[in-house]
């Protein structure tokens, strides 16, 4: 018999019953119930439930046990009385009656609590500098065997799809765009810095230009950035790939193939996934109907403009903010006519929160008189309030907000108000996953402090139009085909139809005052590639930590994650980043500035 198990704790079944088999794993809980020690033995597969009579010689040093202590138990597997069974784990229809017991590790008493779910466990800090404790729970470890199941179905999908794995540098030249870097200084070249890739982007594109057609990557990425929900700080993953000869239409219909099949085979039972084709919604409109480039589709709420309407309305308050450059978005709600009062002041309230000025409302009740009621109703004439009804197909029961600002303020505050109107009133379906491509990005803005022309989004892109349209049209006006996929109000993904044309990429840098040198010096690997032939490419990246999120459920990024940084970027377990010694500092030619050290800290 082998010395610590013959099977695992998810492993027997009544046709076991009666077999000696021996068993390892963690002490998970433990009973005594009239003299009866009941034992959950907890392994990486499941729980099987211990019994230690009193009898044995063990049962005393078994009593004394602590949690999440390491054992190995022989014994015989017996069937449960039917009353008996537990239906909540796989092993529930037997037992083991222990006729051995080692202790192979004694535990001490654990610094946070392994039987509950996140938010009992702990305080975040000690989950994360018990990491190694805080995996062993069952929700947080399911997790992270999905993640990894995930990530081979996903190498197995691309792999059948013509793609092959190819890697790519982890120490490379600093970005002059994008995200703040991790440098890495250099020992053998003083004073200078290698950067961790925040993505394998050019390496990609250079992959195109040597021929190999179709790669991916599950590929690390690096970022210097805060933390949010959706975002770990540090260090994520995603599905990296790159195809060439290929339009943006042949990248969507990869990802509409890849992504929703990775849904369906991992989310959870009684989840829809809608599958292609996902909608595509410029980002133009997508701003206009969902106040976000990142529209959760589930709420069936769609805005739209009125600002025409009001700008010659009685409401000097949203005439005179319309004269001034202000828009109006009307966001409707269907049958909500009957909510009191304290529901709409709660709207208000939450709207002066997200920095709106306030939030005007109106409300279709044909029981009173055919009226529409409302705060600003008595400034608007039937003419105007008829408009509005068609616009909106607004019919009895149903209530218009508006919002009014200058339009980025606009969209932003009326997409969260649209966000918590369909939390509150419930109608967001949590059991769907719906994607779309928010597609059209535009290609130039105007910088808000300098009023200079900068690229909006990724300057390597293809812009609609190519040179014609750098030539002849307003930049401002010039969209590119740049395209993200959106899950359910997260994005998974950005990418684009590359520029794989040097004339058109210094035409496109010119346009936000780079000269052709300064194009050469910061991006010498593309300028220079794309010289000798590159062909037609484009490429996406949906990120895998989101996808695994929203899969399981997961409120924030780090619960999906199996050693996260906490929110300040620090990685409590590993005590990183920390001080290094003097001795290191003089390898790398670093001297730390004594105003940037805490007091009392040693480099």
């Amino acid at each position: 018999m082998h010395p610590y198990r013959t099977h695992t704790c998810n492993e027997l079944r009544p046709v076991h019953a009666g077999q000696i088999v021996r068993l390892s794993g963690w002490v998970f809980h433990k009973r005594d119930h009239g003299g009866i020690l009941f034992i959950d033995l907890r392994d990486h597969y499941g729980r099987t439930q211990v019994i230690v009579h009193p009898s044995r010689s063990f049962f005393e040093q078994a009593s004394n046990l602590h949690l999440e202590s390491v054992i190995t138990v022989t014994g015989k597997v017996v069937e449960r009385e039917p009353a008996m069974i537990n239906h909540e784990i796989d092993t529930g229809a037997v037992e083991l009656v222990a006729d051995e017991f080692i202790v192979e590790s004694e535990s001490e008493l654990t610094p946070i609590y392994l039987a509950g779910e996140s938010s009992e466990v702990g305080p975040e800090e000690l989950r994360f500098k018990y990491r190694y404790l805080d995996l062993r729970r069952e929700s947080l470890h399911r997790n992270i065997v999905l993640r990894s199941e995930m990530i081979s179905f996903l190498r197995s999908k691309m792999e059948s799809l013509g793609f092959r794995e190819y890697q790519t540098p982890i120490l490379t030249s600093s970005s002059p765009e994008g995200a703040r870097d991790f440098l890495v200084p250099s020992r053998i070249h003083p004073g200078q810095f290698y950067a961790l890739p925040q993505a394998p982007q050019i390496f990609k594109q250079l992959l195109m230009v040597a021929g190999f057609d179709r790669y991916f990557q599950i590929a690390p990425c690096f970022r210097d950035e805060d933390a949010r929900a959706d975002r770990s700080p540090g260090e994520f993953y995603q599905l990296d790939c790159e195809m060439s000869y290929v339009t943006q239409d042949d990248v969507f219909a990869v990802m509409e193939e890849v992504i929703p099949e990775t849904f369906r085979k991992f989310a959870k039972p009684g989840k829809k996934v809608f599958g292609a084709p996902f909608p595509r919604i410029p980002y133009r409109e997508a701003m206009l109907k969902y106040g976000s480039d990142k529209p959760d589709l589930r709420n069936p709420i769609e805005m739209f403009d009125v600002t025409d309407i009001f700008a010659k309305s009685g409401f000097g308050a949203f005439a005179k903010a319309i004269a001034g450059g202000a828009v109006v978005r009307a966001i409707p709600c269907k049958g909500i006519k009957n909510r009191p009062r304290s529901f709409f002041d709660k709207m208000e309230k939450f709207a002066l929160e997200c920095g709106a000025k306030g939030l005007g409302y109106l409300v279709w009740d044909d029981s009173n008189e055919k009226k529409i009621k409302g705060p600003i109703a008595k400034f608007l004439t039937s003419e105007e309030l008829g408009e509005l009804a068609s616009r909106g197909g607004m019919v009895d029961g149903d209530v218009l907000f508006f919002m009014c600002d200058k339009p980025d303020a606009c969209n932003s505050i009326s997409g969260k108000i649209r966000t918590q109107l369909g939390e509150t009133l419930d109608i967001i379906n949590k059991n769907e996953y719906r994607f779309c491509w928010i597609v059209d990005f535009p290609f130039f803005e105007t910088d808000p402090e300098t009023g200079a022309i900068i690229f909006s989004h990724n300057p390597f892109s293809m812009p609609q139009g190519g040179m014609d349209a750098l030539l002849n049209k307003d930049p401002l006006d010039i969209v590119a085909y740049q395209y993200d996929i959106v899950c359910n109000g997260i994005e998974l993904s950005s990418g684009a139809v590359r520029n794989h044309r040097t004339d058109i990429m210094l035409k496109a840098f010119s346009i936000c005052g780079y000269p052709a040198e300064e194009v050469y010096r910061r991006f010498p690997a593309l300028a220079n590639a794309f010289q000798y032939g590159a062909p037609p490419h484009a490429g996406i990246a949906p990120g895998v930590d989101r996808m695994v999120m929203l899969l399981t459920d997961s409120e924030n990024i780090r619960e999906v994650i199996a050693f996260p940084m906490n929110g300040r970027a620090q990685d409590l377990m590993m005590n990183a980043p920390s001080p290094v010694t003097e001795k290191q500092l003089r390898e790398l030619h670093i001297k730390v500035r004594a105003q940037n050290v805490a007091p009392g800290t040693t480099v």
